[in-house]
Formats: structure tokens, sequence, C-alpha cells
């Protein structure tokens, strides 16, 4: 039993990171509200970034922050 759990740790601890992407605030220009996305969007007259996060959760506290997202 005690292997398995060894086992499974050690896959755990090398997977998550492996999974781990980041996550983009964006200020959508033609509507005035933010938005998250998975990827950074090259369009710059639609989209402007106000940051990037390691994960969704610290991206939707930071935008509760910002003042253009108000």
């Amino acid at each position: 039993m005690r292997k398995y759990l060894i086992a499974a740790t050690l896959i755990v601890a090398f997977a998550t990171p492996a999974l781990a992407d980041e996550v983009f605030v964006m200020l959508d220009m033609t509507t005035k509200k933010c938005v998250t996305m998975a990827t950074d969007p090259g369009d710059t007259k639609k989209f402007k970034m106000l940051g990037k996060y390691p994960t969704l959760g610290e991206a939707e506290t930071a935008m509760h922050t910002m003042t253009e997202c108000k």
C-alpha cells in the first residue's frame, strides 16, 4: 500500500507543473469589460492586456481590484 501511495504522490508532483497554464486578464475595448483568456490575443486594437497570472483564481482575484474592471 505504501508503494502505491508514494508512486501516486510522485506522479502528481511531476504532472502538476506541466498542467499549469498562464491566464491573461484582458480589457475588451469594444464592451469595456474585463475577460480572462487562456491565450494572449494578438489583436491590440480590440484587447488591452491588464496582467498575466499563473492560475485562474489569481486572475479573477486581481480583476476585482483593477479599476478598469469595475
